[in-house]
């Protein structure tokens, strides 16, 4: 289900709104209550990662034996 944000021209008040259906929309800006005003914004595509983020320069390696720091589970930085 896509997250949409809004943003309220009445108040200016912007927020997000999770979509069940292709045709939901908010029904009300949730700071002031009107309707007549919101308007859809454009944000930014943020996919998924599947593996979880390695520090600077690492290049997870942290389970290989030529891993400095892989007794610690750490990262060597190779």
């Amino acid at each position: 289900m896509p997250i949409y944000e809004y943003t309220c021209g009445d108040c200016g008040t912007a927020f997000e709104h999770l979509a069940r259906t292709l045709s939901d929309k908010p029904e009300k800006c949730p700071s002031c209550g009107r309707q007549k005003k919101l308007v859809k914004l454009l944000s930014a595509f943020a996919p998924a990662s599947a593996t979880p983020s390695l520090p600077s320069g690492c290049r997870g390696c942290a389970g290989a034996p030529h891993c400095a720091a892989s007794a610690n589970g750490g990262c060597g930085m190779m």
